[in-house]
């Protein structure tokens, strides 16, 4: 189920998100930083991003209020997994068409 994964990622600052964790886990202020985002509106980007399931939150053990958040791979291969199949169909649209228009052309 890609919708939500596409629905998720059609706005920038949650793709900027998704770029900043590809770097590998990050709180929730330090992204807010990194982006340039009031935490309330990242908050809500992050609830977003969670709920398609492209990020997943943790709790420290050292402190449990704090929250550390980082990709879930998982979903981007759902996603690459799809868009492989429509590059196969296409792919195979297109090698039909050559095939009919190099008929046409003998």
């Amino acid at each position: 189920m890609v919708e939500p994964i596409l629905d998720a990622l059609a706005d920038e600052t949650r793709r900027r998100v998704v770029e900043e964790l590809g770097r590998g886990p990050r709180r929730p202020g330090e992204l807010a930083v990194a982006l340039g985002a009031s935490p309330p509106a990242l908050s809500r980007h992050l609830r977003v991003l969670l709920q398609a399931g492209v990020v997943a939150d943790e709790r420290l053990a050292e402190d449990a209020r704090a929250r550390v958040f980082r990709l879930r791979p998982e979903s981007l291969v759902a996603l690459r997994a799809w868009l492989d199949q429509l590059q196969a169909h296409w792919d195979e649209q297109l090698g039909s068409f050559k095939a009919h228009a190099e008929r046409r052309k003998r």
